[in-house]
């Protein structure tokens, strides 16, 4: 699977999440009829010109592809509800506000493949970046706060991009605090008779662990941009 040899990458890679994404459930508006299709994870149809249906979205860019459809921007896309979700994004800096668990997937896809569907799309893509700069903010400064006394970290209302840069990096953490932590390494040490090297002062741990949470984190948030 892409990036397990690599431990400081995520899970997945931004394609394959995007490829989970695509049996999201659309609506479209098809311009020609059709009969039904049976697949193996359903079946869609039959279609008939103007009236609405809702199939998979790898099935609605299949079919705007070739013409046959014009897909509806879902409800969440328009400019009033996604600058309602930024202004409370910037307003409540502990919460993530709900979104669909693929938004950045879907949005990818539908500007790609049927963008001239989309209402004030360029207005729509750039209040979609500042959610996610927003949110992405928001997870950088939560973790921060992470230290040797914490055993779980909740962070509600992630996408499954978000959640997929951000787990690894994670669970990495809160295995290491454990693993220095633990009474038997401590109890080793003393048995040694060892003594922790004196380290020179370079500045607040804090400024520390931002450093290391934006070089972790960052590297991995940029793969995401340049691949939206």
């Amino acid at each position: 699977m892409a990036g397990q040899s690599d431990p400081h990458l995520s899970i997945f890679s931004p394609s394959e999440v995007e490829f989970v994404a695509e049996d999201e459930i659309v609506e479209i508006v098809p311009n020609i009829r059709m009969e039904a299709l049976n697949m193996i994870c359903g079946d869609f149809g039959p279609f008939f010109p103007q009236i609405a249906s809702k199939v998979p979205l790898w099935l609605a860019v299949a079919l705007k592809k070739r013409g046959k459809c014009t897909i509806r921007t879902p409800d969440w896309m328009t400019v009033d509800r996604l600058t309602q979700v930024l202004d409370a994004e910037r307003e409540s800096p502990k919460e993530f506000q709900p979104l669909p668990f693929h938004y950045i997937e879907i949005s990818k896809l539908l500007f790609d493949h049927a963008r001239d569907d989309i209402s004030d799309a360029y207005l729509v893509r750039s209040l979609i970046e500042d959610i996610r700069d927003v949110r992405f903010h928001k997870v950088e400064t939560g973790l921060e706060t992470i230290s040797g006394r914490t055993h779980a970290v909740k962070l509600k209302n992630l996408s499954a991009m978000e959640v997929n840069i951000v787990r690894p990096f994670m669970v990495r953490t809160l295995q290491a605090f454990y693993k220095h932590d633990s009474p038997q390494m401590i109890q080793q040490a003393d048995n040694t008779g060892s003594r922790p090297t004196p380290v020179t002062d370079r500045g607040p741990r804090r400024d520390l662990r931002r450093s290391l949470v934006s070089s972790r984190l960052g590297k991995n948030w940029y793969l995401l941009t340049v691949n939206l």
